[in-house]
């Protein structure tokens, strides 16, 4: 395949400040001066990592407050915005493309990273084996680059190398290349990456969160799901969508192949990180007494907050959450703590994503009272360590998952850790008017009556009058779960229901304290076969990563690219009316906002402005 070189080679005024390492590079006059000596290069290798964008910041990813995951009170947030339908083509919000509304400038990142290649042969006093591991990381990062803006933009330009300075101003005018074709030149830069790339970090004091083979293999594995997937493979949607030569940028003819193509990169991908240590996390507690209910709800919590843990392939060190973690801490005392921001809302809609204890959905199971759910219910001594004894709640909140006690936290639900680690006398949530998690002021407060408690490091402690210090832990890009369950639905999508990809979606399950899918729909659903036929499992598959990868930056993403947001973003956010003081007021369901999704709402509009400098560029599709 052949690449156009695009983007004009400038000269960097300075380098940016580089969150990865925390070291700020020098203010360097010219690219020439960054490449002297391996130091000055390294800074420059970490000013390529600085592009990687973040998750602390609920301003800047458009997964926490974009969707339908999460709800907020203010109109100030930037991604809330988008969810809220007021996406725009005059100054776009989170705009990867040009690096404005609170978004890094990835095609900058991009150049930098183009530089680094050209430029890193140079050096001097680099050995050859660490100049290669270095223009592997740059190439992995340079993949990423490309494939985060795909996944967000569709059909982009790609940016293999840089112009000479002295191109004319037609020779810098990029155009977008056919969304194959993209998805090619990323897969082929991570083998190229991989090839050069170590297996594990051998100097994690000061080489923690760089890249390593099995981050590149997950990372391909993830890129060829999404090229597999109804938004990208098939679509006719995009039949007329030409780009500026008249090439169609999308083909519509489906293709199993690309499934195919897409397991093969997952099973290598699972094996290397099984071959490197690699596995699904299990807590093991350093408390005497801890109940199993708990043990089981810390596994989840854990494989998310735990640092380094063997489950995460992929630590971003550019997301240390702090941030993250005042957002979702509900108040569990009486008086608001400093750094509480308690903010970060689930909507209802997350809350019934969750299976019942018998592992199907609630609209499923014909032993669960459906129709009944928003009844109030008083919690008795068996509920004890999911929900506080004696308090009066909604019957949406018993018998459920061991994923939902430990990804949410609601009025009346246990929140252990925080500094009471006795499994007997824990937090519980208090969130009627009034009481210690309800809203206090104008600002800082769940609009849902929900709290994504599986955000939170459960040794954070909370302290009547003392400041909240979040322990950061870096974000989980990647998890061992996360692979196994697009591997069973790479599989499912190939062959069909059976014993493989029913085997990775089980052992996902068995972590959660849950029977396997074909115990669970046999013995509970009122569809008991439903996963013996290819769409029923797909119906499976999707819950399951929605349930299991649910607040991790995954179902704003996933609804899209299955094709499914047209669908569930078109109905109403709900939560509870907060703002009562006893259980039979605040338990009245409420709707927050009618949300819409339309079609173009799939990806992102370029900016009017950079349309106007760059004829030869295509607006997306409906903006």
């Amino acid at each position: 395949m052949k690449i156009k070189k695009y983007i004009l080679y400038v000269l960097l005024g300075g380098l940016s400040s580089c969150s990865y390492l925390d070291i700020v590079p020098d203010n360097i006059a010219t690219i020439d001066n960054a490449f002297v000596s391996r130091n000055m290069a390294e800074k420059f290798l970490f000013t390529c990592y600085s592009y990687l964008p973040g998750h602390d910041n609920l301003g800047t990813d458009p997964a926490f407050l974009g969707g339908d995951e999460c709800w907020y009170y203010s109109t100030s947030n930037v991604p809330f915005n988008i969810a809220r339908g007021n996406q725009n083509v005059v100054d776009p919000y989170n705009n990867y493309w040009d690096g404005r509304s609170q978004a890094e400038p990835l095609f900058r990142g991009i150049r930098d990273c183009n530089i680094f290649l050209e430029k890193i042969h140079e050096v001097p006093d680099i050995d050859d084996f660490e100049k290669h591991k270095w223009m592997a990381e740059v190439n992995f990062l340079k993949a990423y680059f490309h494939f985060y803006l795909l996944r967000m933009y569709g059909p982009i330009p790609i940016m293999d190398e840089n112009l000479p300075i002295t191109s004319g101003t037609d020779a810098v005018k990029v155009e977008r290349q056919h969304v194959d074709t993209c998805f090619n030149y990323i897969v082929n830069l991570l083998d190229k990456a991989a090839a050069d790339l170590p297996e594990e970090i051998e100097l994690e004091a000061i080489e923690a969160g760089r890249i390593t083979k099995p981050i590149a293999k997950a990372v391909k594995a993830k890129v060829l799901i999404y090229a597999a997937s109804p938004l990208f493979n098939g679509n006719k949607d995009y039949t007329g969508y030409v780009g500026n030569s008249g090439e169609q940028l999308f083909d519509p003819q489906y293709s199993v192949e690309k499934w195919e193509r897409a397991a093969e990169a997952c099973k290598e991908a699972i094996e290397l990180s099984h071959a490197t240590g690699h596995e699904l996390f299990y807590w093991q507690p350093n408390q005497p007494d801890i109940s199993e209910q708990t043990i089981a709800k810390m596994h989840i919590r854990n494989s998310v907050t735990e640092e380094w843990n063997r489950e995460i392939i992929w630590s971003n060190t550019n997301s240390m959450t702090s941030f993250t973690q005042w957002a979702s801490q509900a108040r569990l005392v009486p008086e608001p703590t400093a750094n509480i921001q308690s903010l970060l809302a689930p909507t209802m809609r997350m809350a019934e994503l969750f299976y019942t204890e018998n592992g199907v959905p609630i609209t499923e199971d014909k032993t669960w009272d459906y129709a009944g759910r928003f009844q109030l219910r008083t919690a008795t001594p068996e509920e004890k360590y999911l929900i506080k004894e004696g308090y009066q709640t909604v019957a949406l909140h018993f018998q459920r998952e061991t994923r939902f006690y430990a990804s949410l936290a609601f009025d009346g639900a246990i929140w252990y850790g925080q500094g009471r680690f006795n499994d007997d006398d824990p937090f519980y949530v208090q969130a009627k008017m009034g009481q210690n998690a309800a809203r206090k002021a104008v600002a800082y407060y769940s609009v849902t009556g929900y709290w994504p408690k599986k955000l939170v490091n459960f040794n954070n402690p909370v302290s009547l009058g003392v400041s909240y210090a979040a322990e950061a832990y870096p974000w989980p890009e990647i998890r061992l779960a996360d692979l196994y369950l697009l591997y069973a639905e790479a599989l499912n999508e190939t062959n069909g229901p059976g014993p493989e990809p029913l085997k990775w979606i089980n052992l996902v399950r068995e972590r959660a304290s849950l029977k396997t899918v074909e115990e669970s729909w046999s013995a509970y659903s009122k569809t008991p076969g439903k996963y013996q036929n290819q769409n029923g499992l797909r119906e499976i598959i999707h819950q399951e990563r929605m349930i299991e990868m649910a607040f991790e930056g995954q179902r704003f993403w996933d609804l899209r690219r299955w094709k499914k947001a047209e669908q569930v973003m078109n109905s109403p956010i709900r939560g509870w009316t907060t703002e009562e003081e006893e259980a039979t007021g605040y338990y009245q369901v409420q709707t927050l906002f009618n949300q819409a999704f339309q079609k173009r709402d799939y990806f992102w509009p370029i900016r009017e402005q950079s349309l106007i400098e760059n004829e030869k560029l295509i607006q997306s599709p409906g903006w």
